[in-house]
């Protein structure tokens, strides 16, 4: 009996000393405590912040201290177009369930809905985030997830508008499940180490969908990236990891899906490459695997700079597309074969699924057009077909050496 009252006793306590470290504050219009600060400066580290749907006109709200601070019904901080609405400098603190609304813009500063300064473990969930200058900025932070956000600018000058999430030199980072739009980037990695990018969707960003500048080690799995100025730039960049996303409809005059300059050790994998004006455009590639990939009604499929070198393209399909590859110049260091072509019309005598005599993808005409690009007002005519007909019979232009030597018969299985 007496271990029994001792149990309850310690059971007790430990009860008592959780509820009274970790308290729970009311606030909003109809509350004792009407504004996020005021609640902010009561809380004690770990306390939750459950603030009521309203309008909440406060400006560059500082958090130091690790709290959870929760929004019902989307309550609406506005930042009026003149501040920075949330700034976040601790460890372990997550937001959740706001509307964050009309920050202001600076030229010099990068003014944000949320700016998160120094700190790790910081999580920004499911919240809304509408026609600010930048939506999340994180510098020197690691191991904080943005998860669930919507992140929206109705701005149409580039200038007015930041990157609805840019990460500067941070690690560990986890964003995903995001809905990005109308900003200059819809995501912004610089200096950025061992993070992942999952099931986001970037669209309509006057830019980049997504952008990586000298960030390596990370990876980007199922995201979409559909009409942006273009879809994804990795830039100087190296081990880095694109598997199963969907770029589609990045399109205008030097518009791209996926823009890939300096980078090295690198893997495309299992993507969908559909209607951009160029599929890839490679620049200065090295040691890339372009595995599994499908190109469906691009203009060009690929764009290999004679820059690239040791890179294999194999297993992919190449499906109406206007040209499947161009390049720039006549050696090529990189591997072609195995890739199924809808344009190939070779045999396959022996039965073994791949042609017989090798498929050489770079036409012609694209050869012209790399270098003259006003030569494109002649697609479709007689004259090019010719071209490019008397090519395949006389071969002296296009690299020699740019070919698969054992095309598919039959469209890989992605």
């Amino acid at each position: 009996m007496k271990f029994l009252k001792f149990i309850l006793f310690v059971t007790a306590y430990v009860v008592f000393i959780f509820s009274a470290s970790a308290h729970i504050i009311y606030a909003g219009k109809n509350q004792r405590i009407q504004t996020i600060q005021q609640a902010l400066q009561l809380a004690q580290n770990g306390d939750t912040i459950i603030v009521s749907t309203g309008l909440y006109k406060e400006k560059n709200i500082i958090i130091k201290k690790p709290v959870y601070l929760k929004g019902i019904d989307f309550p609406i901080v506005d930042g009026e177009k003149k501040y920075e609405i949330l700034n976040i400098q601790s460890n372990n603190v997550t937001v959740e369930g706001f509307k964050l609304a009309n920050s202001g813009i600076s030229d010099v500063y990068e003014v944000s809905a949320i700016k998160i300064i120094n700190a790790k473990n910081v999580t920004i969930r499911n919240n809304k985030l509408e026609n600010n200058f930048f939506g999340i900025y994180a510098q020197f932070s690691r191991q904080c997830s943005f998860i669930g956000n919507t992140i929206f600018s109705a701005s149409k000058i580039s200038y007015q508008t930041g990157n609805a999430i840019h990460c500067f030199k941070c690690d560990s980072m986890v964003i995903t499940s995001n809905h990005v739009g109308g900003h200059r980037d819809g995501i912004y990695f610089e200096f950025v180490t061992h993070s992942t990018i999952t099931q986001n969707t970037s669209e309509k960003n006057m830019r980049y969908g997504l952008h990586f500048m000298s960030s390596h080690f990370n990876t980007y799995i199922a995201n979409t990236f559909r009409n942006n100025g273009a879809g994804v730039a990795v830039m100087y960049t190296h081990n880095v990891r694109m598997l199963n996303n969907t770029f589609e409809m990045n399109t205008g005059e030097a518009s791209y899906g996926l823009l890939l300059k300096e980078i090295t050790d690198s893997y495309i994998q299992g993507n969908k490459f559909i209607e951009n004006t160029a599929a890839i455009y490679m620049e200065s590639g090295t040691r890339l695997q372009i595995k599994g990939n499908s190109f469906v009604n691009n203009g060009w499929a690929i764009r290999i700079e004679a820059s690239c070198t040791d890179d294999t393209i194999t297993h992919n399909n190449f499906l109406g597309n206007t040209f499947d590859v161009s390049t720039n110049g006549s050696l090529v260091l990189n591997s072609f074969d195995n890739n199924y072509w809808d344009k190939y019309e070779g045999y396959d005598l022996d039965k073994n699924k791949t042609g017989d005599v090798p498929y050489r993808p770079v036409s012609l005409y694209s050869m012209v057009a790399e270098k003259n690009p006003s030569a494109m007002m002649l697609f479709r005519s007689f004259m090019v077909t010719l071209f490019d007909k008397t090519e395949k019979i006389l071969p002296g232009i296009i690299p020699e050496n740019l070919k698969d030597n054992a095309p598919l018969m039959k469209p890989f299985l992605l």
